[in-house]
């Protein structure tokens, strides 16, 4: 007769690990982001590919931090509640934090070039990591949403909004950079561009509050 009670335990380690491991799948392949779209910034001087490398550090940040989190708990199949909710929410304040600052950063951006600002040059390199950006996140939606099914969590749930966020901001910079590169001297473009940042910037702050209430939420 099988140990039920030994079932569950090897489940439960086995959900640990692929948890940790696609969260250090996706950090590996968010390491580049910032890097590359610094390239992309200096070929152009768009309000969106400025806003788009902002983000893209900023969720760096959170990726690792999570990650962090995830290993140790991985590392302490016996850690005790109070210890999961106290990493839990270290982690929550720590990316609100990272995602809350990036999203005012944003937002400042955006107030200087409300007036005369026109954007141009090469977007090509946003738009092909854009693209790109949109493919891999939509994999880590779907990645996520499977755990959280298979084991209900915290950090899993806010992972999953997150990813379903960056794939409605992905979306939002490729149609910004798209205009940019299609028809730079029309005046819709100019609004499109900044508009892309202002939707860079509300899922920043929006992604930064959810996950201050997550941490308020672990703490209560």
């Amino acid at each position: 007769m099988r140990d039920s009670g030994a079932g569950d335990l090897t489940a439960g380690r086995d959900h640990d690990f692929r948890r940790e491991r696609t969260s250090l799948v996706a950090l590996s392949l968010s390491a580049w982001g910032p890097l590359a779209t610094g390239l992309a910034m200096l070929l152009t001087n768009s309000t969106t590919q400025i806003a788009d490398f902002v983000r893209r550090s900023a969720e760096l940040v959170a990726l690792a931090t999570t990650w962090a989190v995830f290993r140790r708990l991985g590392r302490q199949p016996d850690a005790s509640r109070e210890l999961v909710t106290r990493l839990e929410l270290r982690a929550a304040r720590t990316v609100a934090a990272a995602l809350m600052v990036s999203g005012a950063v944003t937002l400042l951006l955006v107030a200087t070039r409300l007036r005369e600002f026109t954007p141009s040059g090469d977007v090509r390199l946003g738009l092909a990591i854009a693209t790109l950006g949109l493919i891999t996140n939509s994999i880590f939606w779907r990645r996520y949403a499977g755990l959280e099914r298979e084991r209900p969590g915290a950090l899993l749930g806010a992972q999953r909004r997150l990813y379903r966020a960056k794939v409605a901001v992905d979306a939002a910079v490729m149609l910004a950079l798209a205009s940019v590169l299609v028809a730079p001297e029309h005046a819709l473009t100019r609004w499109l561009d900044l508009g892309g940042s202002l939707a860079v910037a509300a899922y920043l702050l929006g992604s930064a509050w959810r996950q201050w209430s997550l941490g308020r939420g672990q703490r209560h």
